[in-house]
């Protein structure tokens, strides 16, 4: 469908999906969080909140406060699609509020990086190839799931898709940087997962004390710089 237009579906009592498309694409990432920003900024009665996804927004409501509310229509789907419909149209106000460029340190030392080996092999390449791909790209958040912080990145090189592992590991540590298929994404937290692990950063992506606990959201642009394993220990220290 055209850039900005999107199909608006019902998902509960209590919640509506709106849907930009079906596919992976940064026209689609932009046309949602263009709308994401606006509904904060113009929140209709009711509005509790969102969360984005690659093409998708999904608004969650109090549909008591909806129902009673002034907004045209019959019944609470069509009250918040209506809305949504008329907020769209004013998508040129959002394109002005753009995501922050967060710089990441990444240690692809091997200590950090168990899967960079099968990585370079697999594409035959050398490590050093690798990681120049990797950390000479730029990066943008499509959206945050999987673990509180976990931010899907794409704008991964092509060369270096890669299948997630067969078999995950138990435990992967919090700030490990990962492939899979062709996104690329931090662990914020140590936990189970199964992408493969290049190397690591010593940022915190995930801290409940800071103001905005996730590092990173969407519409956010990401780059890798490529650092050694004295100064991850310095910057951990720090």
């Amino acid at each position: 469908m055209p850039d900005g237009v999107f199909k608006t579906y019902y998902l509960s009592e209590a919640a509506v999906t709106v849907e930009f498309g079906q596919q992976i694409a940064e026209n689609l990432s932009d046309s949602v969080n263009s709308l994401n920003v606006l509904l904060y900024q113009q929140p209709f009665p009711g509005f509790h909140a969102t969360v984005p996804a690659y093409s998708t927004l999904t608004v969650f409501y109090d549909p008591v406060v909806v129902i009673k509310s002034d907004l045209p229509g019959i019944g609470c789907f069509e009250k918040v699609s209506g809305y949504l419909n008329d907020l769209s149209l004013q998508k040129k106000t959002a394109n002005s509020v753009k995501g922050d460029t967060i710089i990441i340190p990444v240690c692809y030392d091997e200590n950090f990086g168990p899967d960079l080996d099968e990585v370079a092999s697999l594409h035959r390449m050398s490590t050093n190839e690798v990681i120049k791909l990797h950390s000479t790209a730029t990066y943008k958040v499509y959206m945050i799931g999987f673990v509180p912080g976990f931010a899907y990145l794409g704008g991964m090189d092509e060369r270096l898709a890669t299948p997630r592992k067969e078999k995950p590991r138990k435990s992967v540590p919090a700030g490990a940087v990962g492939i899979a298929g062709q996104q690329t994404g931090v662990y914020p937290l140590a936990t189970p997962g199964g992408w493969q692990i290049i190397g690591q950063t010593p940022l915190k992506l995930f801290d409940l004390n800071r103001r905005q606990p996730s590092l990173l959201k969407p519409g956010d642009t990401v780059i890798f710089k490529a650092i050694d394993v004295k100064e991850f220990n310095k910057l951990l220290g720090g």
